[in-house]
């Protein structure tokens, strides 16, 4: 899209609502289709933004007939949200709070795990991660709360977010802590691998088992070094590649994960970098520090996880990743790595970087500011997004964009959270308000690329 070509052109895509219910309709950011395009997953949390975690079941919705199916209905005070399907099978995962939440475990986000649903099979919920939070630790298990579950490609492994109960439950005695000291407890990047279901003692009522070996693969730093490339937060992950991404020697890398990571700059500004970390195939051997962690230290990566920044924008006039939160996403062959970012004149811009690194590439550089997450599609020709108020269709070639949609500047306009792709590149799926009696609730709208 380019400045002196602000588009104007008349909406070509159709809309078309898909659930009706008066209540949250909340969809994750990605792989909310099923793999054969017929269902859609989505949570029920009653907030527009999904930021009050209380809903109570996992639904799916039929985009052609409007069927409604229960997948999954938490028991015992737990609640649940953020589904995404896996994109090789008829499996959910989501995130899953505590049942019997009490005064000292309740929801937080040291208190959630991954759930994953076999849709052959919804009445046998499986734990994603396992968690053991006593001492001595158990390899391949965690010891604290998981967000965002996103299957790779082959439907194989799951990424995730992670924050530590047993640190966070040191910085709540407020102990001062230097690098040498502790770990304080940062968000950072985990994967979850179907090796074998890890087994852990019943010494805490909290604990539990798992059905994959769970590992963290970044690695932060309590207090990172002003202009260094250490991080003191990683998050917002991407898997790179339908199979990884091609090497500067030309071997394949076959999985990676791209994050934000959360660096000092030389003046001591904090902003978020793109980084990439290559995950090793085998994540069960520990690497110069144990995989589970210990009494004061945060679970290391595995043997072989590299870590490396890829952008360095401390000098641009707009610094860092900028824009609404949005979760970088990959081409699908692994070449491209898409980020938010001002431009000189301050409007957020579609950005893109090679996971080998290198220059910058400014994609969009319209009039609007990109204004929600994104998604590519299955060709990796184009991106998904929401700006002036519709959704749009950018061309990755050109940076050209297409309207779909009409603006709608109202409280119905498309949601920012997500805009997500269908496994044929044919229709978008995005969230808007739609007011029922005196209320507003989330609906789950499908947008055609053809109207």
């Amino acid at each position: 899209m380019h400045a002196d070509e602000p588009i104007s052109k008349p909406a070509k895509g159709h809309q078309r609502q898909v659930t009706f219910a008066s209540h949250g309709h909340v969809l994750t950011n990605v792989n909310v289709w099923s793999p054969d395009g017929r269902w859609m997953v989505y949570d029920v949390r009653p907030d527009a933004a999904g930021g009050v975690f209380e809903g109570e079941r996992i639904e799916l919705v039929n985009v052609q007939s409007g069927e409604l199916r229960v997948l999954y209905e938490c028991q015992h005070g737990a609640r649940c949200g953020v589904a995404t399907f896996s994109p090789a099978a008829m499996k959910v995962a989501f995130i899953h709070g505590p049942e019997h939440p009490s005064a000292d475990w309740s929801y937080s986000a040291c208190h959630r795990q991954g759930m994953i649903v076999d849709l052959a099979r919804p009445d046998a919920a499986l734990n994603l991660d396992a968690r053991n939070i006593i001492a001595p630790y158990t390899p391949g298990a965690l010891r604290g709360g998981t967000h965002v579950h996103v299957f790779s490609s082959d439907g194989q492994w799951v990424s995730f977010t992670y924050d530590d109960h047993v640190l966070t439950s040191l910085d709540a005695q407020g102990t001062a802590r230097s690098e040498s000291e502790a770990d304080i407890n940062q968000r950072n990047v985990g994967v979850s691998a179907p090796l074998a279901s890890v087994k852990v003692p019943t010494r805490h009522p909290r604990n539990h088992d798992g059905s994959h070996f769970s590992v963290l693969v970044t690695r932060t730093h309590n207090s990172p070094r002003p202009g260094s490339d250490e991080i003191r937060r990683a998050f917002e992950e991407a898997w790179v590649g339908s199979d990884g991404y091609l090497r500067s020697d030309g071997t394949r890398q076959r999985r990676a994960l791209a994050f934000q990571g959360e660096v000092i700059a030389a003046d001591g500004r904090a902003m978020s970098e793109v980084f990439i970390v290559d995950v090793p195939d085998d994540i069960t051997q520990a690497g110069d520090e144990p995989l589970e962690g210990s009494e004061t230290r945060r679970p290391a990566p595995p043997r072989g996880a590299v870590q490396r920044r890829l952008t360095f924008t401390a000098d641009r006039r707009f610094p860092g990743i900028q824009g609404p939160r949005h979760w970088l996403r990959s081409s699908p062959d692994g070449e491209r790595i898409a980020f938010l970012m001002k431009d000189d004149a301050g409007v957020v811009q579609l950005w893109t970087v090679s996971p080998r690194g290198g220059a910058m590439i400014q994609v969009t550089r319209g009039p609007w500011d990109v204004a929600s997450a994104f998604t590519w599609s299955p060709d990796g020709k184009r991106i998904a997004c929401v700006m002036d108020h519709s959704v749009f269709v950018i061309d990755m070639a050109t940076g050209e964009g297409v309207r779909l949609t009409q603006r709608d500047a109202s409280e119905s306009g498309p949601r920012p959270e997500a805009c997500v792709f269908s496994p044929d590149g044919e229709r978008i799926a995005i969230v808007r308000q739609v007011r029922i009696a005196d209320s507003l609730f989330n609906q789950i709208f499908v947008v055609e690329e053809t109207g």
